[in-house]
């Protein structure tokens, strides 16, 4: 199979999935009403991979046939441009708003199929191989992949592996003749009701001798035993005018739960071997994975900027407060394009002969883009105020005798009509403050992991890649002044 359709691709999720909402199993995903929304967008950007074939499809080398550039294993820098030209027109086909789109973990696994030599350390050569065949098998059948790398928290106090008695984490608990049964939870899985498997692999790290919980993965959604239990919808059957993001892009989040879920042999990359399980994430994932990511949050953030800027506009707001927190707006855009630039060129290989981009700028936007994105929710409302909240529906727009009030008594500025102004403050509130803007935010503050880990971390590495000293001579200026000595030249 090739880079498949929206309609394959829905064809494909009529499976007998065990999915729950609430107390309701969903007998099927593609007709639930509050799924619909979503499931049509995800099919939309399987539609877009073709209507952008220039840009979004390569013909793989093996079987010659069109295949969609996230599945790409970079080779060279011009390999690392001509998928991010594709990543950029999935992230604006949603405005960023879909933050697991399927190209999310395609390239995940395409960067850790590439590091094989990583997955073949300490024995595991059989599970590097078998992490090889699938991301192949990933591209040729263009699926749709999620990931869960998240254990169930219980108590913090004594951490997410201890609790139940170590029961509750997903683990290994037997081997057959053809795999392995595992048992367990596991969370967040966000769009795992929309797709066609569930990748399990290193998210943080464990102890050495955790081996049964050190098991990475992938299996159908549809597997024996595999529940999920969604969280509460937060998608509208409102008309687009009321309610443009909620009910095309809420992507779901699922909590797992692996009943006695048998994985067949060649779907095992790691099997006990904590030694793997910690340096997968560790050899090139943030270099790799960082630019899907850059570039769905510089389309989201511009995304933002534009629509703030035009509302504020259709109320003539221009004070020079205004005019400030617009401008903060655009610096997050911008520095998160600036970031990728810089990345991208200074793209290298990293081993094994695969190519990622530098992981300098991408580490130091990682922990950075949680505090933005929730500032950008704060600066909409601020500027919106009460005008967020003063938004007829579009039926209250249909209706004649109600039309003309609203035209008198909502109209812009600038030429705005009141629709246009009602509906520009209708997609800011959508974006920011319903149930779906609220979610996203959350989603935006944590899917990166601890921010205040990932800035310890990159203290710890700076420290490793700091050559030329600036404080050193400076010292030694101030050291010989002391001494009446001739200073030497700062620099």
């Amino acid at each position: 199979m090739a880079a498949r359709t929206g309609k394959e691709y829905i064809s494909g999720l009529r499976d007998g999935r065990e999915v729950w909402i609430g107390g309701q199993r969903v007998s099927d995903v593609t007709e639930f009403e509050p799924f619909a929304g979503a499931v049509q967008s995800v099919a939309g950007l399987y539609d877009l991979q073709h209507d952008h074939a220039d840009d979004c499809l390569f013909t793989h080398p093996e079987t010659g046939e069109p295949t969609n550039i996230s599945h790409l294993i970079p080779r060279s820098r011009e390999d690392i441009a001509r998928r991010g030209t594709a990543l950029a027109h999935a992230a604006r086909y949603s405005v960023g708003l879909l933050g697991r789109s399927p190209d999310y973990v395609n390239v995940s696994l395409a960067g850790h199929a590439g590091r094989s030599d990583v997955w073949s350390r300490n024995g595991n050569e059989e599970g590097a191989a078998n992490l090889v065949r699938f991301q192949a098998d990933l591209a040729r059948d263009d699926l749709a992949l999620t990931h869960a790398i998240i254990r169930p928290t219980v108590d913090k106090g004594i951490g997410d592996l201890a609790a139940a008695d170590g029961q509750m984490a997903l683990h290994k608990v037997a081997d057959t003749a053809d795999g392995i049964v595992v048992r367990g939870a596991m969370v967040l899985s966000t769009l795992a009701p929309f797709s066609d498997e569930v990748a399990v692999y290193p998210g943080q790290p464990l102890p050495k001798d955790a081996h049964k919980y050190a098991i990475a993965f992938s299996a159908p959604i549809a597997s024996p035993g595999l529940r999920l239990l969604c969280r509460d919808a937060f998608s509208t059957d409102m008309a687009h005018f009321d309610a443009p993001f909620s009910g095309r892009f809420d992507e779901q989040d699922a909590f797992l739960i692996f009943d006695d879920v048998e994985i067949p042999r060649s779907r095992v990359f790691i099997d006990g071997n904590t030694e793997v399980w910690n340096a997968a994430m560790m050899n090139g994932w943030t270099a790799n994975i960082m630019q899907q990511t850059t570039i769905r949050a510089e389309a989201k953030l511009r995304f933002a900027y534009e629509l703030v800027s035009r509302f504020c506009k259709s109320i003539n707001a221009s004070d020079p407060r205004t005019k400030e927190l617009l401008g903060e707006l655009w610096t997050y855009a911008e520095m998160t394009r600036a970031l990728l630039v810089a990345a991208e060129a200074g793209a290298r290989e990293w081993g094994n002969g695969i190519w990622f981009c530098d992981e300098r700028p991408f580490r130091a936007l990682r922990p950075t883009l949680p505090q933005w994105f929730p500032r950008v929710n704060e600066i909409i409302k601020l500027l919106g105020s009460h005008n967020l909240l003063a938004t007829p529906s579009e039926a209250a727009f249909d209706n004649p005798e109600l039309r003309p009030l609203l035209d008198k008594y909502l109209q812009g500025a600038n030429r705005f009509d009141a629709k246009e102004r009602v509906r520009l403050f209708r997609a800011a509130w959508d974006f920011a403050g319903t149930a779906l803007g609220g979610r996203n935010e959350l989603y935006e503050r944590f899917y990166l992991g601890s921010a205040a880990r990932s800035y310890q971390l990159d203290h710890d590495v700076a420290q490793f890649e700091m050559s030329e000293s600036l404080v050193d001579p400076l010292l030694r200026i101030a050291e010989a002044a002391e001494k009446d000595e001739q200073a030497p030249a700062f620099i």
